[in-house]
């Protein structure tokens, strides 16, 4: 089985950064596809991003295009979420998720097999 522990919330005032980390063990990191999805009071969770195991193919929600990016440190076994320009309506609990190095899809949470604890990120204005 595969254990994720998060860490890198907190509270950041609307047009800040923030970096969440999320290291992995328990299997080869290097195999995992992983994502980022969030989830705010009274709303369900949603995708925010992805990237393959071989972190040759990224993907974004909408909302979050141009401000967010995802990366990752195989060497580290850790996948990272910079967070920049953040505005109030990013305030929620941030989970990372991780898979199997499978070509299906990303952006639906029943797509993947393992979790994190999740982490408090707060946007003021």
């Amino acid at each position: 089985q595969v254990q994720l522990v998060q860490s890198g919330g907190g509270l950041v005032q609307a047009g800040g950064s923030l970096r969440l980390s999320c290291a992995a063990s328990g299997r080869t990191f290097s195999n995992y596809n992983m994502g980022w999805f969030r989830q705010a009071p009274g709303k369900e969770r949603e995708f925010v991003a992805a990237i393959r195991w071989s972190g040759g193919s990224t993907y974004y929600a909408d909302s979050v295009k141009g401000r967010f990016t995802i990366s990752r440190d195989n060497a580290k076994n850790t996948v990272y979420l910079q967070m920049n320009s953040l505005k109030p309506e990013d305030t929620a609990v941030y989970y990372c998720a991780a898979r199997g190095s499978s070509l299906g899809g990303l952006l639906r949470s029943y797509e993947y097999d393992y979790w994190g604890q999740g982490t408090q990120v707060t946007v003021s204005s």
